[in-house]
């Protein structure tokens, strides 16, 4: 009887879970309903336990006879596969992107083939001859015996190297024209006239000049005088081991020079004796020899090709680096060849 009574307590208490409404015509004697004992102990638990209960724990996987776990699902293994084929796309495309970094921002040093260390050389924009008028021969080219440069005499100027700033005291114009008076500042003020005169005389036509410093102080002055013909060139004397350059004890010949063609400075230990041939340009190297007039060196090339002079100036508190100087000597030459 308290099991009755009990029973009937629970669609009372949850309405919800009364499976006859009470307008339902009452059910055939010898027939009562027994709630099943899931249904009672779930009402049970409603009614007791109103709070959501935990989440119950994973039941454990079943284990077959041989005592391992049986294998999941096909579906789940094509996952497992794609999750792994995934995985490995994604660690070789990190690593191909890491390669690829490496070669495109390398240290020079680090690939093989490349290793060219920083040995001191200015770095110079891409140098580059200008176009010649239509129908005019090439300086060193077999129709052009007297070597005559036909080009525009500033596109033949070395450029300042890469991080150099302007430097003033060349007197040049928007276009590198340098007048005869401006030129001659590079000279003491004894030499101006005589070599204003042979200028005159020896059939100058034109002057173009730059000047720059870099960050180490060095300050490099190159020019480029046209004449009328070649033999004109030879009949200057400004650019030898007498010329009287400002601020210069006196020149002597360079002791270190690099005798190879086409070189990209690779040695700056071979023995040049003073003037020599390099790609049909007659050059002479000087440098002030100690005891210096102040506190900086000068160094003087001379470059003869055709119809050209070219001088290139440099000067450097304590001495002037050879490399830098030679590097800016052969640059230039190669623009005049």
């Amino acid at each position: 009887m308290s099991e009755q009574t009990d029973t009937a307590a629970v669609p009372e208490a949850v309405p919800a879970l009364d499976a006859v409404p009470a307008s339902a015509p009452a059910p055939e004697t010898g027939h009562t309903p027994v709630p099943a004992p899931e249904a009672t102990e779930a009402s049970a638990e409603v009614a007791q336990a109103p709070e959501a209960p935990e989440a119950p724990e994973a039941a454990p996987a079943a284990v077959t006879e041989a005592g391992f776990p049986p294998a999941p699902p096909k579906d789940r293994r094509r996952l497992f596969a794609a999750l792994r084929w995934t995985a490995a796309v994604a660690v070789f495309a990190a690593v191909g992107t890491g390669v690829a970094y490496g070669i495109t921002q390398p240290e020079r040093t680090d690939i093989p083939g490349l290793s060219t260390e920083d040995d001191g050389r200015w770095t110079f924009p891409e140098l580059s001859q200008p176009a010649l008028p239509a129908g005019a021969p090439v300086p060193q080219g077999p129709d052009n015996k007297d070597g005559t440069h036909y080009a525009k005499l500033n596109g033949l100027l070395l450029p300042a190297p890469v991080g150099a700033r302007a430097d003033d005291t060349v007197k040049a114009d928007k276009d590198g024209v340098v007048s005869v008076d401006g030129f001659l500042e590079e000279y003491t003020s004894e030499a101006r006239e005589k070599l204003k005169q042979s200028l005159e005389w020896d059939g100058l036509r034109q002057i173009t000049g730059r000047g720059w410093t870099t960050a180490d102080g060095t300050r490099t002055h190159v020019y480029l005088l046209r004449f009328h013909s070649s033999g004109f060139v030879d009949a200057f004397k400004g650019c030898d081991s007498n010329a009287q350059l400002n601020g210069v004890s006196a020149l002597d010949l360079d002791d270190v020079w690099s005798k190879a063609k086409n070189t990209q400075m690779n040695s700056t230990t071979l023995d040049f004796p003073g003037a020599a041939n390099f790609d049909g340009t007659e050059l002479s190297v000087y440098q002030e020899v100690k005891p210096f007039l102040g506190e900086e060196q000068t160094k003087v090339g001379c470059l003869r090709t055709g119809d050209v002079l070219g001088m290139v100036i440099q000067t450097r508190k304590g001495e002037v680096a050879p490399l830098t100087f030679h590097q800016s000597v052969i640059l230039q030459s190669q623009l005049l060849s």
